[in-house]
């Protein structure tokens, strides 16, 4: 069978990740020395997609290195409703794929002018989001062909880190970041075909994180719902204990995203009450009673292993849209560049 471009897209994230790393350091050591000297208290990000889903894992990240907080603003509060935000000594981070959609560029603009620093994390540089900006951090990935994203997802993530490591000057980050290529090839190869057979029949299902995790549980459902045709939805695995459990029956499939971090024992406190309720429960990071254990890349910074899942997810899927019958490529009704206003 031919490869898809899902897959020879996954398997370039090792070396797009090092590519990005290698070319675009002097934007990020720039960006990031206008952060320290402005000292900001509050980071917003614009997003949509699994480019939110990067946003994401980027507020975790800072809220847990940083300690300054951050908030999602909606696109249409500039580019439908025309209404100005008080953002001075603010940071502004957008992230788009293409940096086209104009919904994204012109709450860009409306970021600038009203006070903030803003930074545009894209695949193309010369985008009307990049010369919104003030800075621009460009993905170097290459072509993505596929309707769903992967490797401009991984590298969006990486250049959020990799923007928090130099701002904050933290070497552990910093180093972990540097190992980060090696890990995402490790990835490639890990072995959840438990997880397969289960979906591989499944109608719907839940997929769990917590913290940064949460962000890759987000993104690995809207990919179960973008190329396997399957109805997923993501929780954090402390808020499907607020309502969304009592659904969860026999055989209901979850999917928990643990990693080596404080969160942890309360991932596995929650696949275990899932389990018990009869759930067919799938967990990474630790082995929990009634779960099935998937493998994992150990040792990890709790900042970077959580993409690291993200990474093995997306060569996951792509087999498993396959054997549903799915051609990850071309999802129905949906096309690369998504343009809103």
């Amino acid at each position: 069978m031919t490869q898809t471009h899902m897959a020879r897209e996954v398997a370039e994230i090792p070396a797009a990740a090092e590519r990005f790393l290698a070319q675009t350091r002097p934007e990020v050591t720039e960006a990031a020395a206008v952060m320290r000297k402005l000292d900001p208290s509050l980071i917003v990000t614009v997003a949509r997609g699994s480019s939110d889903h990067a946003a994401t894992y980027l507020k975790y990240a800072v809220e847990l290195l940083a300690g300054v907080p951050v908030a999602s603003v909606g696109p249409s509060v500039a580019s439908i409703y025309g209404r100005p935000l008080r953002l001075a000594g603010a940071v502004c981070i957008g992230i788009s794929q293409s940096g086209q959609s104009p919904d994204i560029v012109e709450m860009m603009r409306a970021g600038r002018s009203g006070g903030a620093l803003s930074v545009a994390i894209t695949n193309f540089a010369d985008s009307p989001m990049g010369a919104a900006s003030n800075h621009c951090l460009a993905l170097q990935a290459g072509v993505e062909h596929s309707v769903a994203a992967t490797k401009t997802f991984v590298v969006s993530v990486l250049a959020g880190l990799s923007l928090l490591a130099e701002w904050q000057q933290d070497d552990d980050l910093r180093r972990a970041i540097a190992d980060l290529p090696d890990a995402l090839g490790k990835a490639l190869h890990l072995d959840w075909s438990p997880l397969a057979a289960r979906l591989s029949r499944a109608n719907s299902a839940y997929v769990l994180g917590r913290g940064p995790a949460f962000a890759i549980a987000n993104e690995s459902a809207l990919k179960l719902k973008e190329t396997c045709g399957l109805h997923a939805e993501a929780y954090s695995a402390a808020e499907v204990l607020h309502g969304p459990a009592a659904i969860v029956q026999a055989q209901f499939p979850v999917f928990a995203l643990g990693v080596e971090d404080a969160a942890l024992s309360h991932v596995v406190s929650t696949a275990e009450r899932l389990a018990a309720q009869g759930a067919d429960v799938f967990l990474t990071g630790a082995p929990a009673k009634g779960a099935t254990l998937l493998p994992s890349v150990p040792n990890l910074h709790p900042l970077v292993a959580p993409l690291v899942l993200g990474t093995a997810f997306y060569s996951f899927v792509e087999e498993l849209a396959r054997r549903r019958g799915f051609d990850p490529d071309t999802p129905p009704h949906l096309r690369k560049v998504t343009e809103t206003v």
